[in-house]
């Protein structure tokens, strides 16, 4: 069970990760649903994420700037970040927030 600090640690990093903005698209990372999962166990932080294509141009810039955005939050000291396709990205893991910017209605 995940104690208060690691909650309040989890939602820093997200919060964090909203820095990060996917170049192509000019959106930050969490809202556009590339974020599939932020883990915290003491210091050290495990995001894992995809893009919206296999063989994405901005996979790298992605990557690092995640990794950048999580060790920026206090108390985090090492970050992994795992890129994974499954389940493949789709429009549909927007906020709504992104879905309206973008002009994507929900099904």
């Amino acid at each position: 069970m995940s104690s208060a600090a690691e909650v309040v640690s989890m939602d820093l990093v997200r919060d964090a990760l909203r820095l990060v903005i996917d170049p192509e698209l000019g959106y930050n990372i969490v809202d556009l649903g590339l974020v599939y999962d932020v883990a915290v166990n003491g210091p050290d932080a495990l995001i894992t994420m995809t893009t919206t294509t296999r063989g994405c141009p901005a996979t790298d810039y992605l990557q690092s700037g995640a990794y950048e955005a999580a060790v920026s939050v206090e108390g985090i000291e090492s970050a992994e970040v795992v890129l994974t396709y499954d389940p493949p990205w789709t429009p549909q893991m927007m906020t709504p927030a992104a879905k309206e910017h973008f002009g994507i209605e929900d099904e």
